[in-house]
């Protein structure tokens, strides 16, 4: 009797759907390895190859291209299981960062330019059926919370190359090249042991009463996690802390990160009692369920999806059904949150990207813990984003798009304050900025979720992330480059020299000014698409 419960128990917690949210925000916590290619990676290529920095920044371009480009990870994501789908990241993710790391430790020859072009663009793709597989298998158990679970997932993506690091620390590697090894092997492992938890769990997507607290707890650990990474970066920055002292702060990362594993546990040890006693039910009347009795609870479990959700469809799709990304794109209101989406995060990558040398021009030499800031609050941003527009939604009985106007007016706001010189620019642009970058990342895949179903949302999902690549290219490669130069030269005069450097925050005032017009436009694209869809949003809370 006893081990049959603990049979039962175990088998409860496997198809448990809180487990595989937790499992899902474990393999986000390493799917972001792009994010530490500037800062680690980068240098030890160039190091060990001698590359100049125009080669580095072609390979910094494989990069972005790799963790943006996802449309076979959305494919395959509608075709096959997600273990399939994870299984094809990890391969990525180790083929091409492995290569890598032969040739730049030297047990391979030197290989040309664009063979590391493609090996750094095929690691760097495996993100993208990491966040595809891990996405669409929580929003699927998880139909009546889409903004928190994607807000908290890509909250952990985001944040990952934080945990990457302080984890590469513990070991105090001899070698520059070790970091690269870690990348290639580390987030593989991580996912080829959690390949078969993540996925869909037939029969458990209805809301329960008890969903609204966990999904607090998790934002508590979030914060909780936030403070604590925030506070290692800030010690790390202003003192000279021993390899002891580092390794003890990893390991409690770790052990930080196990945290969430409590939720799932909990839930099948307090369910327990309840749920055996059914089974020994079930069990002494008949060990193969009646075929009448399994039709009814398959038919059971379409009439609890909303009507949206359901499986049969009619050709012509309206909105809040099932489209696929060809439909999709026939629809205007895709469109509309598509181009809000350019505009909102092409700012804010702006920003971030050019972050370094915006505290150059304004005479602060120690960036790290701006950098530090932005990223902590780009998780921040994410995980908030998730939170709010789901309360929009359900509370106020509004449109989700609202939430992502809401995030953009903040933005203008903190680029317009930069804009106009005011005391403490740069904390504001930085702590503004990184929340409303991080929370586009949230509302709006939940926002494309409701709009056009969840059956092709891996295929919609990866269209969207085309959105930051647009907006980097033509606002950090083409406007704020050009308006920074223009200012370097007219500062240097005739006595011009290379590389040109700017001086003061005209640097980059009239790109945030600029910006902070864009993000009032972006505004207006959102409150479209709010005005467009108030009416389904309101039958969708009756």
């Amino acid at each position: 009797m006893l081990i049959s419960q603990w049979r039962h128990r175990f088998e409860a917690l496997v198809n448990d759907r809180w487990l595989v949210f937790v499992c899902a925000m474990w393999v986000q916590s390493v799917a972001g390895v792009g994010y530490i290619f500037g800062g680690s990676m980068s240098p030890a290529i160039k190091t060990a190859l001698g590359y100049d920095q125009r080669q580095i920044s072609v390979l910094g371009v494989a990069k972005n291209l790799g963790d943006a480009i996802g449309f076979v990870s959305g494919a395959l994501s509608e075709a096959f299981p997600p273990w399939v789908v994870l299984l094809v990241g990890a391969a990525h993710n180790l083929v091409g960062y492995g290569v890598v790391w032969l040739v730049v430790s030297g047990l391979w020859p030197r290989l040309p330019l664009w063979m590391l072009f493609i090996a750094i663009f095929l690691g760097t793709n495996g993100e993208t059926y990491y966040n595809t597989a891990s996405l669409v298998s929580c929003i699927q158990n998880f139909p009546d919370s889409r903004g928190p679970v994607v807000g908290i997932l890509k909250g952990f993506s985001g944040l990952s190359g934080a945990i990457l690091t302080q984890v590469y620390s513990m070991f105090n590697p001899r070698n520059d090249s070790s970091v690269i090894l870690m990348v290639a092997i580390g987030p593989p492992i991580v996912v080829l042991a959690l390949l078969f938890i993540v996925r869909p769990v037939e029969g458990h997507g209805e809301n329960r009463p008890s969903d609204n607290l966990r999904f607090l707890v998790i934002y508590g650990f979030c914060s909780v996690l936030a403070v604590y990474l925030l506070g290692i970066l800030i010690l790390q920055n202003l003192f000279d802390l021993t390899q002891t002292v580092i390794t003890i702060f990893g390991a409690a990362l770790v052990i930080l990160m196990v945290v969430p594993l409590l939720i799932p546990v909990a839930s099948v040890s307090f369910c327990g009692k309840l749920k055996n006693a059914t089974l020994e039910k079930v069990e002494g009347n008949s060990d193969v369920v009646d075929e009448n009795e399994e039709e009814n609870l398959v038919e059971s479990s379409r009439e609890s999806l909303p009507p949206f959700e359901t499986r049969e469809r009619r050709k012509q799709s309206c909105i809040g059904e099932n489209f696929t990304l060809l439909q999709a794109l026939r629809e205007a209101d895709f469109w509309l949150i598509f181009f809000s989406l350019i505009l909102g995060v092409g700012s804010g990558i702006t920003v971030i990207d050019n972050l370094g040398q915006i505290c150059y021009s304004l005479g602060y030499t120690n960036t790290k813990i701006f950098v530090s800031i932005i990223s902590i609050f780009n998780f921040l941003g994410r995980v908030a984003g998730g939170y709010f527009s789901e309360l929009i939604m359900r509370k106020l009985v509004l449109p989700r798009p609202l939430a992502m106007s809401v995030v953009q007016a903040i933005m203008a706001f903190g680029l317009a304050y930069y804009a106009i010189d005011c005391p403490g620019k740069i904390y504001v642009v930085t702590i503004l900025t990184g929340m409303g970058y991080g929370a586009h990342w949230a509302i709006a895949p939940a926002s494309v979720s409701d709009l056009f179903g969840l059956k092709s949302f891996g295929s919609l999902y990866n269209f969207q992330i085309v959105a930051l690549p647009i907006g980097s290219f033509v606002f950090s490669g083409l406007m704020a480059s050009n308006i920074y130069d223009y200012f370097a030269r007219k500062q240097a005069g005739p006595s011009e020299t290379e590389p040109l450097v700017c001086v003061g925050s005209v640097c980059y005032s009239v790109t945030c000014g600029i910006m902070s017009v864009v993000c009032l436009v972006a505004v207006v694209l959102s409150l479209t698409v709010v005005f467009r869809t108030r009416r389904f949003y309101l039958r969708l809370h009756e």
